[in-house]
């Protein structure tokens, strides 16, 4: 059965946080950190701080969607610190 993740990658050089899904983790970081056009392409540092696995793809893009309506740094930063992760300092 395939997997799917809603996951957070963190850039220290931006200070950014950027939130997504998908069925290949790896592959996904991957394409981030290479220099291609859009938000993620400007720099190549963006590490995964956090990811939750789902059965599907709609409850990943669900559960991105929740998240992204939070627009809060600090939110997440709790988000990923209950989680046994330490969130990065901002």
């Amino acid at each position: 059965m395939q997997e799917y993740y809603f996951y957070i990658l963190y850039s220290a050089i931006l200070n950014k946080f950027y939130i997504g899904y998908t069925a290949n983790l790896e592959e996904r970081l991957r394409k981030h950190n290479s220099n291609h056009k859009g938000f993620t392409g400007r720099n190549n540092d963006w590490k995964i701080v956090y990811k939750e696995s789902y059965p599907t793809k709609e409850l990943a893009y669900e559960r991105e969607r929740q998240i992204k309506k939070w627009k809060s740094k600090i939110r997440i930063q709790e988000l990923i610190a209950r989680n046994g992760s330490d969130p990065p300092d901002l």
